[in-house]
């Protein structure tokens, strides 16, 4: 007779308030299904004809988009395996600029058919491990696959041709006129040694009104705001860049003065004029002719400064300020007073301009074949280009500006790796076919997450034929594409978003064209986000810092009763 023993009464191993749950139907498939919502959300903004989410975030700011890295950064997501989609995005949208919609979806794709796996009865364990033999393949057979890359020297033509189809993602139908815009800025900046090409060099001024056919390029960097004196345009000058205020200090404490006579009162601030006058008149000595202030500029400065013939400009953003001091080379300083040579900076042009009725300053450096470099200026010069965007609303301006950034930074991801694969699909749909061929030779169990695997791939045509021609024909498409893709020389049939003839295209020969580099990485993190949230298998939430809510009060606050 078996003995029985007595059953302990339940452990208490966490403190009051935490929340477990483990298991596959607790934890697994649970973190699977928000991390399918947060895909299902961004899915549908994918490709050339995207929708745009409208989206309003907790300080009231509106935002109209279709750039998956700007709607899922103010949608404040809290659950944790959807958080770790949402960081892997965030990542590619560090390294590459470029591709995030593709991360979460890929990620969300992945996990949704590892969902069929662990339903079957597959460990968790045995689809990571197909899921990285699939990586590994993938990677492989991506570089088999570049078709086109740009060469050097780098002209205009060749890059509107790689900037085209990133540029037609946010911005379809305008993709002309803004790689083209594009093409000039980076174009304009672009150092001896390509590699080192800095995305900070391309700014983006909006002014509203107008088109975007109104937009255009200007050597140097604009402000859009007049100087403050009336100076208005200087050439080959020394610049000193302050961030402190140039005003009469405030004293710390209050102090009062008795002032008994007339002659008092005018004697009363003589000091503190003729000190001001002094500090201005070092400056102007030591060869300063523009001004940069990152804060307040006084009335009584002011006057000094018109006096000696020197330009005012009031810059109130830190990272303008900053980036400022690279163009011109010059050091902040945080003490009113002359700079020294080493601080100083130096300018080739400063002037106002008008651009659409708005008038504008800028700051220009001529390039090194034109004359009127300072001998006495240290480093090298800077070169900036802004593209100015003109526009009939605000979100249209900011959406616009996000398209640029996506094409300055694929410029960027060209220079380092300028290899490119073929666009609308055809990449991920021949990557499907190899990887699905590999999985039928794998044996062992691995061989189902590895099938698995090259059928998520499928994810980006689809989703690319569903938002252009909707989910009946889009699964036409699909079919079509596969037959091309096993026929020889098929490799570069994509999906046709204009479905003009059967919904396909050659990619190569339409010239659409992806960044080999933006896919690689897009591939490694949406792969290893999914794999993070597949070998989860417990969630344990602590309970939120802080006391209880309070309620709302009806009536009112100050009744006692």
């Amino acid at each position: 007779m078996a003995l029985k023993v007595p059953k302990a009464n339940q452990i208490q191993l966490f403190k009051e308030g935490y929340k477990l749950s483990s298991g596959l139907e607790d934890a697994v498939l649970r973190n699977i299904q928000a991390v399918n919502e947060l895909t299902d959300l961004v899915r549908t903004s994918y490709g050339p004809n995207g929708r745009n989410k409208l989206v309003i975030n907790h300080l009231g700011r509106l935002f109209v988009t279709s750039d998956a890295a700007t709607i899922i950064r103010e949608i404040e997501v809290v659950h944790p395996a959807a958080k770790l989609v949402v960081m892997a995005s965030q990542a590619q949208e560090a390294e590459m600029g470029d591709a995030t919609n593709m991360v979460i979806m890929f990620a969300g794709e992945l996990l949704k058919k590892a969902e069929n796996l662990l339903i079957m009865g597959l460990h968790p364990s045995e689809i990571i491990k197909g899921y990285e033999l699939a990586l590994e393949k993938t990677l492989k057979e991506l570089e088999t696959l570049s078709t086109w890359k740009i060469t050097h020297p780098l002209t205009h033509a060749s890059l509107v041709t790689a900037l085209k189809p990133a540029i037609a993602a946010k911005q379809y139908g305008q993709e002309d006129t803004l790689s083209s815009l594009v093409a000039d800025a980076a174009l304009s900046v672009m150092p001896p040694n390509p590699k080192n090409f800095n995305v900070d060099n391309v700014r983006v001024v909006k002014i509203m009104g107008g088109s975007l056919a109104f937009s255009r390029v200007v050597q140097g960097m604009v402000f859009g705001r007049e100087p403050e004196g009336d100076v208005k345009k200087v050439s080959k000058a020394k610049v000193a860049v302050f961030s402190s205020a140039l005003d009469v200090a405030q004293t710390e404490t209050k102090g009062t003065v008795l002032i008994k006579t007339a002659e008092e009162m005018l004697n009363f601030s003589t000091g503190e004029e003729k000190h001001m006058e002094k500090i201005f008149k070092e400056i102007a000595d030591s060869g300063v002719k523009v001004i940069v202030a990152g804060s307040a500029v006084g009335e009584l400065a002011m006057h000094y400064l018109n006096r000696l013939g020197i330009a005012v400009l009031k810059i109130l953003s830190k990272f303008d300020l900053r980036r400022l001091c690279r163009v011109v080379n010059a050091t902040p300083l945080a003490r009113m007073g002359a700079p020294t040579p080493e601080e100083a900076g130096y300018v080739d042009i400063f002037e106002t301009t008008e651009i659409g009725g708005d008038r504008v300053t800028v700051l220009r450096q001529l390039t090194d074949g034109d004359t009127g470099f300072d001998p006495t200026s240290s480093g090298e010069k800077t070169k900036t280009a802004t593209i100015v965007l003109r526009g009939a609303t605000a979100n249209h301006l900011d959406d616009l500006e996000r398209a640029v950034d996506d094409g300055v930074n694929v410029i960027k991801g060209l220079m380092k790796d300028p290899r490119t694969v073929p666009g609308a699909g055809a990449t991920e749909m021949e990557l499907a076919k190899r990887v699905d061929a590999y999985g039928s030779g794998l044996k062992g169990l691995s061989q189902h997450a590895v099938k698995k695997y090259a059928n998520a791939l499928e994810v980006v045509p689809r989703t690319l034929a569903e938002n252009a021609l909707g989910g009946a024909e889009g699964n036409e498409v699909l079919s079509r594409l596969w037959a091309k893709h096993e026929l020889k020389g098929g490799e570069a049939f994509g999906v046709d978003v204009e479905a003009e003839e059967d919904g396909t295209l050659q990619a190569d020969r339409h010239k659409i064209y992806d960044s080999l580099g933006a896919k690689q990485w897009a591939l490694k993190l949406a792969t290893e986000a999914a794999v993070s949230v597949l070998s989860v298998d417990s969630i344990i939430m602590s309970k939120p810092a802080g006391g209880p809510k309070v309620p709302q009060q009806s009536g009112n606050w100050d009744n006692d009763d």
